[in-house]
């Protein structure tokens, strides 16, 4: 049974497979090749996101303190963090914001042509189709799907809905190499064997149910009712006295 984790884990972690955590990115330098830990992978994404807020400010220089605060970390996890892409900074002068945004952007691998395709043209994929960060941040969604005959054909965004039957033959025209699946739980792991067999390896799924894949093939899932649970239990906690004597 694969291991499932969702975006919102504190320390995320890809799914490989049948095992957790072989995904992670590496960086590779003169003389080794380093393995950024997945907690680190996660948090490497929130720089990104302070970085750009910067850039659009304006901003050309940024001290750990500022950025750490600004991606609600300490100071040394995030100059630890930095040091595993290669960037430590300088003393007095801190970082050069586009030049560290694009470092980060090179080790997380967000410097390929990602194509995304989006199987499920529902409220959610729909509105994930519209979404217009995507594109910001390097992934162009080239595709969206549907089985029901009343959607296909239909506009989303600038997309046409395709018909779920010629999934392989347009997710090969168009170079998908990511896919999001928005589907309800009957139908999910047969079109995740679909998507596996069509040769895309990274898949990101809503729906709520455990998927299976196979060695090699990098799975997340994103759990919302899972993770509104978790926030009821905490929310719980805080409105309830502590009743420990």
């Amino acid at each position: 049974m694969e291991g499932i984790v969702t975006s919102l884990d504190p320390s995320p972690h890809a799914v490989q497979g049948t095992e957790a955590g072989h995904s992670a990115p590496t960086v590779h330098g003169a003389e080794s090749t380093k393995q950024i830990p997945p907690a680190a992978v996660a948090r490497l994404t929130i720089y990104l996101r302070a970085l750009n807020t910067l850039l659009s400010d304006g901003v050309e220089r940024v001290s750990s303190e500022s950025l750490a605060e600004a991606s609600g970390v300490s100071s040394s996890t995030l100059r630890k963090d930095l040091s595993y892409v290669g960037s430590y900074g300088t003393r007095g002068v801190g970082y050069e914001v586009q030049y560290l945004s694009r470092h980060i952007s090179a080790a997380l691998g967000l410097t390929h042509d990602w194509k995304v395709a989006i199987v499920g043209a529902g409220n959610l994929g729909k509105a994930l189709a519209r979404y217009g960060g995507f594109e910001s941040r390097g992934f162009d969604v080239v595709a969206i799907f549907d089985a029901d005959q009343m959607v296909v054909g239909n506009e989303v965004g600038w997309l046409r809905v395709s018909d779920a039957a010629d999934m392989e033959v347009v997710l090969q025209r168009t170079g998908a190499n990511m896919v999001v699946l928005a589907l309800p739980a009957h139908a999910a792991q047969a079109v995740c064997d679909r998507v596996v067999a069509a040769g895309v390896h990274s898949i990101l799924s809503f729906a709520p149910v455990m998927l299976q894949v196979p060695e090699g093939v990098n799975l997340r899932k994103v759990d919302m009712a899972t993770e509104l649970q978790i926030l009821a239990y905490h929310a719980q906690r805080a409105q309830t006295p502590d009743q420990t004597t």
